[in-house]
């Protein structure tokens, strides 16, 4: 066993040990019964040998899915210790892979463990003091030790974008909106924004200009992004261009496999479209953080607009947060609101959006609001939340029947008839605009939205 993880073990090992520990606290606040099984299987598995039962990995394997079902249904004080319990049984799952790969050097084994701790950043954040950084020091440790993929090694190379796959067409202007986005060639002022701008839409082309992400590290290589993450990595992606059709899933799938859908995904019509959506992709992968440069504006402190008085900045500790979507051309975001300020960041590709305001509320017909049923299911660890369900702010989960990126005159024709009150009072006055690699989106809490991919595309929300 490489020093590096069987020191990083042994050191979580123990603070297991330490019941005044606030990550042990954090355990025990769930379930005691729980917390004593896995504090037990990680003394049995710290022993010399390892004295774990296999009937013991079976039931390890057992509290997870436990630890994911409890995540969703319990009360919220206890939410954070069952997140607790299912990040420190992935460590164990994964510390066990690691000791048997060591033994017969099957790269599966080496792979399983990346997959379990992956699914303790995916399914449950990881929290806990240092529990992240110790996950992705794990990550690392095992793709440098295990499967000879050092990351220094991965990024002391030079990357070159990928070249466009045939002519680029001038999207058509969406017979949805009459108006367009406001576009702002000189970024306005940081008192500027909040005292006069910050109340609708704009664009500012061309801000992004010095990310990283452009050019230093292009996020349009599919080669850096398989070195940034390295192998094994796992990460939650939509099954099918529109999550209101019926055949729209998710599953968690390997990024190699996920990044050489997105490569194919232009020459071969009837592969399914991948869409990784709203997702802590920069949690996962931290050297992508380092690619963007987050604009004064997200820390503005804005005020509750008039429109929606009862906007609430994010609760993490910044007020902050940042949401990756990559997938190829024709991936969709039907109309919805979002409870918060917006800045959107488009890195790679272009993508058209459509937007009205939370007056047109009254005229979207969006779908009913969620049940407490809706929420994650403990069906399986493998079903991502459903992005297009805001848990972060459950009565703003409105998503509109409405099919804004219609193109044919009998498809318009359709809806006007079904839909006669968004023709009437939200088309007049709904907007669009598409944006272009460098641009910067803003627009406000509760303002409806929709997106369409022109071609592969790699965007970032801040939401604040």
């Amino acid at each position: 066993m490489p020093t590096r993880l069987s020191e990083a073990f042994l050191a979580f090992v123990a603070e297991l040990q330490d019941t005044f520990c606030p990550n042990v606290q954090d355990l025990l606040s769930c379930d005691a019964s729980s917390a004593d099984a896995l504090i037990r299987a990680v003394e049995l598995t710290a022993r010399e040998p390892p004295l774990l039962p296999r009937n013991e990995r079976i039931a390890l394997k057992e509290l997870t899915q436990h630890a994911h079902a409890m995540m969703a249904c319990d009360i919220p004080e206890r939410s954070r210790g069952w997140r607790r319990v299912y990040t420190d049984t992935s460590i164990v799952l994964a510390y066990l892979d690691i000791l048997e790969h060591w033994t017969t050097k099957d790269t599966e084994l080496a792979l399983s463990a990346i997959a379990h701790l992956d699914h303790a950043i995916v399914i449950a954040g990881a929290p806990g003091d240092s529990r992240l950084d110790l996950v992705l020091n794990l990550i690392e440790g095992i793709q440098s030790e295990c499967l000879n993929s050092p990351h220094t090694l991965r990024r002391d190379v030079s990357f070159v974008s990928s070249q466009e796959k045939g002519v680029r067409s001038t999207p058509r202007r969406l017979a949805t909106a009459q108006c367009s986005v406001l576009r702002y060639d000189t970024p306005p002022s940081l008192s500027s924004f909040v005292s006069r701008l910050s109340h609708q839409p704009f664009v500012l082309p061309g801000f992004l200009r010095d990310w990283p992400a452009l050019y230093e590290h292009p996020w349009k290589s599919l080669d850096y992004l398989r070195a940034v993450a390295g192998p094994g990595r796992i990460v939650p992606v939509e099954v099918g261009s529109d999550y209101r059709s019926d055949d729209w899933t998710q599953k968690m799938m390997l990024w190699d496999e996920f990044l050489n859908n997105i490569d194919q995904a232009s020459s071969e019509e009837d592969r399914p479209v991948l869409y990784l959506a709203q997702h802590s992709l920069f949690k996962q992968f931290p050297a992508l953080r380092d690619d963007i440069i987050l604009p004064d504006y997200v820390y503005s402190s804005l005020d509750p607009p008039d429109n929606y008085p009862h906007y609430v900045p994010p609760g993490n500790e910044e007020q902050l947060v940042l949401n990756a979507w990559l997938g190829p051309r024709g991936t969709i975001s039907p109309p919805h609101t979002d409870p918060f300020y917006n800045f959107y960041a488009q890195v790679v590709g272009r993508k058209t959006i459509w937007l009205a305001s939370p007056e047109a509320s009254s005229y979207m017909y969006p779908y009913p609001a969620p049940s407490p049923d809706d929420a994650p299911s403990s069906t399986s660890e493998d079903q991502p939340r459903n992005p297009a369900t805001n848990h972060e702010s459950p009565s703003m989960s409105n998503t509109s029947r409405v099919d804004v990126f219609l193109s044919s005159s009998e498809s318009i024709a359709r809806s006007k008839e079904a839909f006669p009150d968004f023709w009437r009072e939200v088309q007049p006055v709904a907007m669009q605009v598409t944006l272009e690699p460098g641009d910067l989106l803003f627009f406000p809490p509760g303002w409806w939205h929709a997106m369409r991919s022109e071609e592969m595309s790699f965007s970032v929300s801040m939401w604040f």
